[in-house]
């Protein structure tokens, strides 16, 4: 439960403040104008969050994962990567209504407008990287390849948050607001992959034996 709680209080909290126009976005303002620095650099960072880039890395962990736990025999083998497909979908289904809702301009580094949250490409990179993840350390048994993955996924969404930030398509504090919902969108993904069971493979049936 505490998977789901804990992220969707931050997400919670922190879109109360951007509407509420509250102290957490003063603080904000603060850290986005000693952070930002566009450059090559932070758009090259940035790019880890389009869909073009983080979408196929997702695809081909969903395909891996089917493929390794229909073959090891695993009951509902089709469930973990449906979850880490609806998990992606639901991204952009929430992302839209919200940027419309909250309304809010971006910081003087990008154009006029409004609209920069949550950043799209933060929690496109949150689920993409994080579900595939979750779905291949399941496949991992050797502890350093799992942690290495990890790691992996960490430097892939911290940079995608970094290079928004330094280009200023978001603040620090507003872009927690992303990994929140990503988390959330994440522990569905857990919870849904849980239900998922190996067979009793190699033992007799019940309608097997003598006739």
């Amino acid at each position: 439960m505490l998977l789901l709680v804990v992220p969707l209080l931050l997400f919670l909290l922190i879109t109360w403040q951007v509407l509420a126009d509250g102290p957490l976005l003063d603080l904000d303002a603060r850290l986005s104008e000693a952070l930002v620095r566009p450059d090559r650099a932070s758009e090259l960072l940035s790019d880890l969050g389009n869909v073009e880039v983080a979408v196929p890395v997702l695809a081909l962990a969903l395909a891996v994962t089917a493929w390794r736990l229909r073959a090891r025999g695993v009951d509902r083998w089709w469930l973990p990567p449906a979850a880490g497909a609806a998990a992606m979908l639901l991204v952009p289904v929430l992302v839209a209504p919200l940027k419309a809702w909250t309304d809010r301009p971006g910081t003087p580094a990008v154009p006029p407008a409004t609209g920069y949250f949550p950043s799209g490409h933060t929690a496109t990179a949150v689920v993409a990287y994080g579900a595939a993840t979750l779905l291949l350390l399941r496949l991992l048994g050797s502890p350093a390849v799992r942690r290495g993955l990890i790691a992996l996924c960490a430097l892939l969404i911290l940079g995608a948050s970094s290079g928004g930030g330094r280009g200023g398509n978001q603040g620090p504090v507003a872009g927690g607001a992303c990994w929140g919902r990503g988390a959330v969108l994440l522990a569905g993904v857990v919870l849904v992959s849980r239900s998922s069971r190996r067979t009793s493979a190699g033992t007799p049936s019940r309608r097997s034996g003598p006739s």
